[in-house]
């Protein structure tokens, strides 16, 4: 008889297939010292190797494309630090060995951000594959990837770096499952994009043996070990009949009995518009282009740059609304030019707006840059600033949208508790919120959203959470204006419903969940949406909420 095992389900669809292990086993190198004489080509050895890793990320990401490209860009600069090399080369004058001083040198960055009380977690996976690929380079040995294999298979991982995640073959690579991680990481996002079945934050996952049959449900989170080919049936037959539903409805986003629901697309740039526009999206509700600016982390794009870019995302949804974050910047995207260096606690400090304001040419350059790129377009353009924490945040950011000309509606994203506690106050300056779910979450547990150990606390079914969106939609209804999600919370078809029950107005996903988002609003009134809401609310757990709401909505 097999076993269930639950993690957090972060990519829909049903997965049946043979465990396969990621290789990402790198030796230590030995601590071998060297003369005086060799340090200077073993200098140029490790420069080699760096560049080398730099120049095979960047490919990487070329090849993928959308947000897989700037998340394998950002290591990429990261291989390239010149404080990190600084500290190799220093580690070789005095006696390592190239691949040594890569080894050590590493090891006490990752430390640093350890002790800063790991809020760069996220930056630690993509550190530690950084490493792994110079010193493989170095020592001559495969680098770490996935397993070389001609049947299909599910991928297995403590955790997944993007530079491996972002060209995962889907013919190959079933779905995969990783022991670390949390929703709203960087392979989770990617593997949304890809339309991959997956689950992180499984307790146990690497213990699973090469061959094992598995069967992965990205919906509920649940992995079965060695199932019975009866439950095997009864997933396939589950993964069809959502197949089936998903190919049945089509057109704009509504309820049962035609209340409307806006379903649009998270975009990191041009790449994503064609799967936005084959998903039916109604337009973008998130456009975060911080990716632009991470082409170079020490000076901010030209506004010729700007201007070109968000004008051919503005030109692919003509007579669609386009809803531009602007620049994001801080925490686990820092930028030389903007964020400080030395923050103990970077999600805690000078982030979004916050840099945006002590930097105000930088802002205005992107705003003016939108302000043209919009000119003579039908585009229903909207901007809105990220971590807005009360009135004087939303006025300041309204007041430099309009010095610069723009003519849009300015909006402010509620991701920090008292955003949502004071949404009518900030709808006084501002036209719209946009809940970004995921910071949100982050900030109302004290639960960094790239640490796996609280992932639990990242699950958007938590009651308290409910509380501060429906705060927010309440706030928003009452002034008359809109409340979006953009979150990776809108991704999940039975939270939207509950979203929705919730009074918000609009939901923004990757593109790959739209379709199940819009199959599912389809079965259901708005009045059963709101029952489950209440249903989710009165739980005191998000497991508990979860369960309170598929009963509504089955009817149970």
């Amino acid at each position: 008889m097999g076993t269930t095992l639950r993690g957090v389900g972060v990519s829909h669809g049903v997965a049946i297939g043979e465990v396969r292990h990621m290789g990402t086993t790198v030796l230590e190198p030995p601590a071998k010292q060297i003369g005086p004489e060799e340090a200077e080509r073993e200098q140029a050895r490790a420069r080699q190797a760096v560049d080398a890793v730099a120049a095979d990320l960047n490919a990487r990401g070329n090849l993928a494309g959308g947000e897989a490209q700037a998340v394998l860009e950002a290591q990429a600069m990261m291989a390239q630090d010149p404080d990190l090399l600084a500290d190799v080369e220093r580690r070789i004058a005095v006696g390592s060995s190239a691949e040594r001083g890569v080894y050590d040198a590493f090891a006490s960055y990752r430390a640093l951000l350890a002790n800063a009380g790991e809020y760069l977690a996220g930056r630690v996976a993509d550190l530690d594959d950084v490493r792994n690929r110079i010193v493989a380079r170095l020592l001559g040995v495969p680098m770490p990837g996935v397993p070389d294999s001609d049947e299909p298979y599910v991928l297995i991982a403590r955790d997944l770096a993007p530079a491996d995640t972002a060209l995962l073959d889907p013919s190959l690579v079933l779905g995969f499952v990783t022991e670390e991680g949390g929703p709203t990481s960087h392979s989770a996002i990617l593997a949304r994009a890809l339309g991959v079945p997956a689950v992180v934050a499984l307790p146990g996952a690497v213990e699973l043996a090469e061959g094992t049959l598995i069967a992965v449900d990205g919906s509920t989170g649940e992995v079965h070990v060695e199932p019975s080919a009866e439950r095997q049936a009864e997933l396939e037959e589950a993964a069809a009949a959502r197949k089936a539903a998903l190919s049945g409805v089509t057109g704009p986003g509504a309820t049962s009995d035609g209340h409307k629901v806006p379903l649009l697309a998270n975009i990191g740039g041009l790449s994503d518009v064609q799967a936005a526009v084959e998903a039916g999206a109604e337009g973008v509700g998130l456009f975060r282009t911080e990716f632009l600016f991470l082409d170079d982390s020490e000076r901010a794009p030209s506004e010729e740059k700007q201007v070109e870019a968000y004008r051919s995302v503005l030109e692919a949804f003509p007579e669609g609304r386009v809803v531009v974050r602007v620049l994001d910047a801080g925490a686990d995207k820092p930028l030389a030019f903007l964020t400080p260096a030395d923050e103990p606690n970077p999600a805690l400090g000078v982030r979004g707006l916050r840099s945006l304001l002590d930097h105000p040419d930088v802002l205005r350059t992107q705003l003016t840059a939108l302000a043209r790129a919009a000119e003579g377009l039908p585009v229903y353009l909207e901007v809105m600033a990220p971590m807005v924490a009360d009135r004087a945040d939303a006025k300041a950011f309204a007041d430099a949208c309009r010095a610069a000309g723009l003519h849009a509606k300015f909006g402010a994203m509620v991701e920090i508790p008292s955003a949502a506690l004071r949404a009518r106050s900030i709808l006084q300056e501002v036209e719209f919120l946009s809940l970004g779910t995921n910071d949100l979450a982050q900030y109302t547990f004290a639960a960094d959203r790239q640490v796996g150990a609280v992932a639990r606390w990242q699950d958007p079914w938590q009651p308290a959470l409910l509380d501060l969106v429906a705060l927010s939609a309440e706030g928003a209804k009452a002034e008359g204006k809109s409340c979006g999600v953009c979150g990776e919370a809108a991704s999940d078809p039975l939270l939207a419903c509950v979203l929705t029950g919730l009074g918000v107005t609009s939901l923004s996903m990757g593109s790959a969940s739209i379709p199940y988002v819009r199959a599912t609003l389809a079965k259901h009134t708005l009045a059963q949406c709101e029952r489950a809401a209440s249903a989710a609310r009165a739980a005191d757990s998000a497991e508990g909420a979860r369960a309170a709401a598929q009963a509504v909505l089955s009817g149970e």
